[in-house]
């Protein structure tokens, strides 16, 4: 029942907020402009993302049973990627573009806070050697850790290319992540998992095909943070070395797409963030699909990756 009504509250809050959201950005002007790397013909207002954060943090909460060091942790570095992100989208609301650099350092201090609260990835269990935990150096659990962070923050973010596209891969994340905290009996975890569902569900109501708002890169940075420290405080915590992989799957078509996507950027000597029309989505465009027809082979991929990192986990492996 508790999660139930957590999901419940974090769905109501993301779906009375949009509709105010979306007069009010249509009203200053924040929204998003059709260009050539864009599906969208008319101007889509922006601010989603505001009403996807209140949603979830309301319900985090209320629901969480109080705000002590982590949680405080945690939401600081939500609203330092929210606050950035917002700046990010406004810059391109306007035709511009905002520095790469700035943008990366506030994200990266928002990995850097959740770390020092506590979300940790801290070593996993050896099977080959009588289940012995391998504890990493304090040195290589704060590299990775923000890494992780930052890296689905990343991905997320550049996955946020079609209608519903986002807000549908990280929803089939997220309720992944939740039976995976169910099922290792860790009910922060899956506390903060089908809170992300209920807003992410909430927001496809207004953003499914046609889409009437955007949650732009602050939303997308924001579910993006949130499903990393997830995986940090469920998943990833006394993982033996191929259960590491079930968070990895359950995020699979982000995270595969954009590493292919970095790789020949790279590769074609372009800057890695530089945004262009490399990703998986906009191939299958070219290819012939259509939006919605993409988004469905999309999400069917990620169903059947999370499935399978449900497999490992059943293994116990």
């Amino acid at each position: 029942m508790k999660y139930a009504a957590a999901f419940a509250l974090a769905f109501i809050c993301v779906y009375v907020l949009i509709p105010p959201l979306r007069k009010l950005a249509l009203t200053i002007g924040f929204v998003d402009v059709p260009t050539e790397r864009k599906i969208h013909t008319e101007p889509v207002p922006h601010l989603a993302s505001i009403g996807i954060f209140t949603g979830f943090i309301s319900a985090y909460l209320l629901f969480s049973g109080g705000a002590g060091r982590r949680d405080i942790g945690f939401m600081a570095g939500a609203l330092m990627v929210l606050a950035i992100g917002i700046v990010d989208d406004w810059y391109k609301t306007h035709g511009k573009d905002f520095p790469a650099l700035p943008k990366a350092a506030v994200q990266v201090a928002a990995a850097v806070t959740a770390y020092l609260s506590g979300f940790v990835f801290t070593g996993f269990t050896n099977p080959f050697d009588h289940g012995k935990y391998v504890m990493l150096p304090v040195w290589l659990q704060a590299v990775l850790t923000v890494t992780w962070i930052f890296g689905v923050i990343t991905v997320i973010n550049f996955s946020d290319g079609l209608d519903g596209l986002a807000g549908s891969l990280s929803t089939i994340s997220a309720m992944t992540l939740f039976i995976v905290a169910l099922a290792k009996g860790q009910t922060r975890s899956a506390l903060m998992s089908i809170i992300l569902v209920g807003v992410a569900v909430g927001y496809l109501k207004y953003n499914k095909p046609p889409a009437r708002i955007y949650m732009g890169d602050a939303g997308a940075g924001f579910m993006g943070y949130v499903l990393a420290v997830i995986a940090l405080d469920g998943a990833f915590k006394q993982a033996t070395v191929l259960s590491l992989f079930v968070p990895i799957l359950a995020l699979g078509v982000p995270i595969f797409d954009n590493l292919f996507v970095v790789a020949k950027r790279l590769v074609d000597g372009k800057p890695f963030y530089k945004p262009d029309r490399s990703q998986v989505h906009y191939r299958l465009l070219s290819a012939g699909l259509s939006p919605k027809q993409v988004v469905m082979v999309l999400c069917l991929v990620n169903v059947c990756l999370c499935l399978t990192s449900i497999i490992i986990l059943l293994l116990r492996v």
